[in-house]
């Protein structure tokens, strides 16, 4: 079964999140070797979250990567849903159609 490929903003999520991963990682001073050792991951994990090629990472991987570096998940979430240099704003919440829908500001 193939999976279905990502919209625009899904995409940008996925970067978005690689990145701030990546980021942290390295400022650990840890190797992805090292952090997949912590997380009880594989480093082929870490570095197809990091390459890119994972966009939508499994909620336990993230987690578990979020306690080895650190990180909550309440600041991914955040980091992820911030605006983009574009001025788009990632839509983070999925409407009930499945669509994406913009995040309210209340």
């Amino acid at each position: 079964m193939s999976r279905r490929s990502l919209d625009p903003a899904a995409q940008r999520r996925g970067q978005t999140l690689a990145s701030r991963l990546t980021q942290a990682r390295r400022a650990s001073g840890r190797s992805a070797e090292v952090v997949a050792r912590g997380a009880g991951i594989s480093v082929e994990t870490i570095r197809s979250i990091e390459k890119g090629r994972t966009s939508t990472p499994e909620f336990f991987t993230v987690g578990a990567l979020a306690t080895e570096l650190g990180l909550s998940l309440d600041e991914l979430y955040t980091f992820a849903c911030a605006p983009t240099d574009d001025g788009l704003r990632s839509a983070c919440t999925p409407s009930i159609d499945g669509a994406a829908a913009v995040p309210s500001s209340d």
